[in-house]
């Protein structure tokens, strides 16, 4: 009997092991100290990140390594991969064979683009930086704007060997903003439309990205890019996600991202009242919004899941010069700023030209952040704007543990009053230059008061605030 015991013990450590495998409590997962963030080998993290594209698993390998080694470098430890096809750079493929006569074989994969993907998963695993995937993006399958992207889309029956138009349900051409839901292929599962045709391929599809991420311990998943869907969709797929990693004794986290602008709207709580089935929320779509409503909105949520805490994700932070949205590189900065200080998980920069990517100006964002953090943990504090007075709408906020440490964000220059009455003793208050990434001056002032306080300079700055040593 004790040898049974034993061999069974050896054979669950040989399953449940690989090389990029580690013990569950070293796996990413919410931290159970503060599960407002997230932890890594056992450790909180705090993940900021960046990229130049979202599915950069389907750049060349130089490249795809020269933005990861970027991102190291910056301090970022979390990129976006949509499992996108789309061809928007040229340089993308397709997951199906492509047979002689043009057409695809939804049966056959094009080992490319899982060659691709599998690089990606163990390049970033090589760096500690974290993936978040989202699995289905609604922009493959359309052709608003003119893009005809569903015209050469393998899932397009006139491109595959596999299905008709009238066995599928699809029609030829899609040309309404996906945001209007009409594409059936958003309609698959058993308790919508229940199309067995299309669902086959799509669960296939996603068992074979399973094969390879259940083999890494650093994957987020989201089931869409801004869905505007119904929410059985969402359900099911992140159910099977789920049921699949289980019966490969593998623990994952899954979240859904709606398109709503305002986090309030009653969309967002599909996600919000269901932690049994979305372990932690991305609140993307926040980053439309501007000031002091974009601080109100994310706070709602956190005020709203303060009884059972996950990490809140905003793996879009949008705002750049000369885009569609009418935003800036300032208002890109903001957010990105906004979010720290109240709490957000992990904070990543979009793409250009909706977003800073990992250009120089996000690159001294994140190094910024990172100096605040070697100060003040971010999860040590919560925000605190009533410590703030003779303040103007936007022009400080602030994140705190009262006495202990004090952590100020300028957008743009300005002055106002932090209550330091619950300090004893000097602080000092080390000035962080956002538009560097670099130290700025050091200034000490006196506890048990209410301050007045201005940065440096004009512009984005942050200040650490601590007991002086």
């Amino acid at each position: 009997m004790r040898f049974l015991f034993f061999l069974s013990c050896f054979l669950i450590v040989l399953v449940t092991s690989s090389a990029a495998a580690v013990a569950p409590k070293d796996a990413l997962q919410p931290w159970a100290e503060n599960p407002w963030y997230w932890s890594y080998h056992g450790e909180a993290l705090l993940l900021l990140g960046g990229s130049d594209d979202d599915n950069l698993f389907q750049w060349p390998e130089k490249d795809l390594l020269m933005q990861l080694d970027r991102l190291a470098a910056a301090g970022g430890n979390i990129i976006r991969n949509t499992m996108s096809d789309r061809k928007d750079k040229g340089c993308e493929v397709y997951p199906f064979k492509q047979l002689k006569n043009g057409k695809y074989d939804l049966n056959e994969w094009n080992e490319e683009y899982w060659t691709r993907f599998e690089r990606m998963l163990r390049e970033t695993a090589k760096r500690h930086i974290i993936v978040q995937i989202e699995i289905w993006d609604r922009f493959d399958y359309t052709d608003t704007g003119g893009s005809d992207r569903w015209q050469i889309h393998p899932y397009n029956p006139q491109n595959n060997v596999n299905y008709t138009y009238e066995q599928s349900g699809f029609a030829r051409r899609y040309p309404d903003h996906p945001g209007a839901n009409k594409q059936p292929f958003f309609f698959t599962t058993p308790k919508q439309r229940n199309n067995r045709e299309v669902l086959t391929y799509q669960q296939r599809f996603v068992e074979k990205m399973l094969d390879h991420t259940l083999h890494y311990d650093h994957v987020l998943y989201c089931i869409d890019n801004e869905t505007s869907g119904e929410e059985e969709w969402g359900k099911y797929w992140a159910q099977f996600v789920k049921e699949r990693a289980t019966k490969r004794e593998r623990k994952v986290y899954v979240t859904e991202m709606w398109d709503d602008w305002d986090l309030t709207a009653e969309r967002h709580k599909r996600t919000f009242d269901h932690p049994e089935l979305y372990d932690f929320v991305d609140v993307s779509q926040n980053n439309h919004n501007k000031g002091q409503k974009h601080w109100d909105n994310f706070l709602h949520v956190r005020e709203y899941l303060s009884k059972k805490p996950r990490p809140m994700n905003t793996t879009k932070t949008y705002g750049a010069n000369d885009n569609k949205f009418g935003h800036t590189d300032q208002d890109g900065i903001e957010r990105f700023w906004r979010h720290l200080l109240a709490g957000a998980a992990s904070i990543r920069f979009h793409r250009p030209v909706a977003g800073l990517g990992l250009s120089d100006k996000a690159v001294a964002a994140i190094r910024a952040a990172r100096k605040l953090e070697s100060k003040i943990p971010l999860w040590l504090v919560k925000p605190a704007n009533e410590l703030l007075s003779d303040r103007e709408s936007n022009e400080a906020y602030l994140s705190a543990h009262a006495g202990i440490a004090y952590a100020l964000y300028f957008p743009a220059g300005g002055n106002v009053r932090v209550d330091f009455s619950d300090a004893r003793g000097a602080l000092a208050v080390h000035w962080i230059d956002i538009s560097s990434g670099e130290w700025g001056p050091v200034q000490n002032v006196s506890g048990g008061e209410k301050t007045l306080l201005a940065p440096p300079g004009q512009g984005n700055w942050a200040a650490a605030i601590i007991i002086r040593e």
